[in-house]
């Protein structure tokens, strides 16, 4: 059974159509990095995955359960991390670990400690986050997304504007994660040697459609000999040119 199973879902909004009979699978344990520019239809398509969006039509199913029948199950389930995630400024890292454990009905020191060790921020567990740098609360919203043992993992650009030694601890984060073999992950990202480096398998869309999809060596040749150059040839446009997956209307 796929841990994540899209089934010719499409969304509409007004006149337009942001996804069109988009079918995809992701298997248990696949990293996946969902590649496509502003108003490709991934934002729509992801949040139709979380549960945040309803199909018009088609079928999703998140380990084999719907949303419509298993809600409160799956949220309990998947993590979230978005691209800028806000926190109280004057908690601490470990009461804001707390706190969102408390969502969880999670009373469980160890695995703040855990969640804390994975990310790397013991040195920063009493640390107010109004204190931490960029890379740390990215670190600290991984944790947040993290502390539920999600088997299933979105991370909307969660490198966006770090300096590159922040870029490279999340990256060692992600790739700890990965060896473990029990977590899905599907990723958005501006950075294509990101994709490259954490990511199984490549899905680009665009106009609401996936354009190719499958692992990177098996989509590159003569024309597109890189992931830059294959997405160029795909959509016409550079991926930095494009906007990020940001979980808000305007990327539809």
């Amino acid at each position: 059974m796929p841990q994540i199973d899209v089934r010719k879902v499409v969304k509409s909004f007004k006149d337009v159509q942001a996804v069109k009979g988009v079918s995809l699978s992701i298997e248990r344990g696949e990293f996946v990095a969902l590649l496509g520019p502003n108003g490709a239809g991934k934002t729509t398509l992801v949040e139709m995955m979380e549960g945040l969006q309803k199909p018009d039509e088609g079928e999703i199913f998140i380990e084999g359960k719907r949303w419509k029948q298993h809600e409160r199950e799956l949220r309990l389930s998947i993590g979230i991390s978005l691209q800028e995630t806000r926190f109280a400024e004057k908690l601490t890292v470990r009461e804001t670990l707390k706190l969102f454990a408390s969502f969880f009905a999670i009373d469980d020191e160890e695995r703040i400690d855990t969640v804390i060790a994975l990310t790397g921020l013991e040195s920063k567990s009493k640390s107010r986050v109004g204190t931490l740098s960029g890379g740390q609360k990215q670190r600290l919203a991984l944790a947040v997304a993290l502390l539920n043992r999600p088997r299933t993992l979105f991370l909307d650009e969660p490198t966006t504007g770090l300096d590159p030694h922040s870029r490279l601890d999340l990256w060692n984060i992600l790739q700890e994660l990965k060896s473990k073999g029990e977590t899905t992950l599907i990723l958005t990202t501006h950075y294509m040697e990101e994709a490259e480096t954490l990511c199984d398998r490549i899905i680009i869309i665009d106009e609401g459609l996936i354009l190719k999809e499958g692992k990177l060596e098996d989509l590159l040749d003569e024309r597109s000999r890189n992931l830059d150059e294959l997405f160029i040839n795909l959509t016409g446009k550079k991926l930095n040119d494009a906007q990020s997956l940001s979980l808000i209307p305007d990327d539809k």
